[in-house]
């Protein structure tokens, strides 16, 4: 790991720290590269469980790097050429974010602006601190968040996402769990803790189940409904084989904790 990208592991449980605090944890092209690579080589991660995401110093992430962007617009030999790439790039992360086969759980606090709110929707749970704002501004600046509203929409009601994205205005973290951005809003003094047990609880869990069903959620979600019926009953008839869940059932039935091998 790069000094961009920490990474700590304690358990099962992976946490990795976006550590640019000086640009606001801002997804430069180096941060795009570190969290596309890490995603990379959890997917065949077979120990790693749960994956935590979190900013070093005062906020989560804003976004993309403005004066990078800059930059690239400006660059006689780039142009058009570097958003389109870069565009492309920011949404293959999000979607390995999906892909990979451990659940990642977002820990917000600051801010989590354009790109930065895109990649906690991204992540299959997010918990964040009060006092975190949410937004996707991209318009106050003339830049609509096209690529941020991808996320954004498939985690909140249509009318919440456009009006977040024709106002630029900022949600609370109150209101963004109200709405489904995030799991929940806790004090900032038990962001860390509240964030840690919900991973912990999900790596206790049969590992080989969790899998199986992170990838079905994200594939059924897709599908016309009798397509997804079809489809997860044929995932549902594959977890019922596996030896560690007949464990679990017979120790459901003999009241005990099931012995579980994964």
């Amino acid at each position: 790991m790069s000094d961009l990208l920490l990474r700590e592991d304690s358990g099962h449980i992976a946490h990795l720290t976006m550590n640019s605090p000086g640009n606001l944890n801002a997804l430069s092209d180096a941060m795009l590269e570190a969290l596309q690579r890490e995603c990379d080589a959890l997917e065949n991660d077979s120990e790693t469980r749960v994956v935590v995401l979190k900013g070093a110093g005062k906020v989560f992430c804003a976004g993309h790097d403005l004066k990078e962007m800059t930059a690239g617009r400006q660059a006689e030999d780039r142009g058009a050429s570097y958003f389109a790439d870069l565009f492309q790039r920011c949404g293959t992360l999000m979607q390995s974010l999906q892909r990979i086969p451990q659940p990642v759980i977002a820990q917000v606090h600051g801010i989590a602006t354009a790109a930065g709110c895109q990649l906690v929707a991204s992540c299959d749970l997010a918990v964040a601190a009060h006092g975190t704002r949410f937004g996707v501004n991209g318009i106050n600046i003339g830049l609509f968040c096209s690529t941020p509203m991808v996320a954004l929409s498939r985690n909140v009601p249509r009318k919440v996402a456009f009006e977040m994205l024709t106002t630029g205005e900022f949600i609370s973290a109150e209101r963004a769990a109200e709405v489904g951005l995030i799991n929940k809003a806790v004090d900032p003094d038990d962001l860390a803790n509240t964030t840690e047990e919900l991973a912990q609880k999900l790596a206790g869990k049969l590992n080989p189940a969790l899998r199986i069903g992170k990838g079905a959620f994200y594939k059924q979600a897709e599908m016309p409904l009798d397509q997804a019926y079809a489809f997860t009953g044929a995932v549902m008839a594959e977890n019922m084989m596996l030896e560690d869940t007949a464990e679990g059932v017979s120790a459901f039935l003999e009241k005990r904790r099931p012995d579980w091998k994964a």
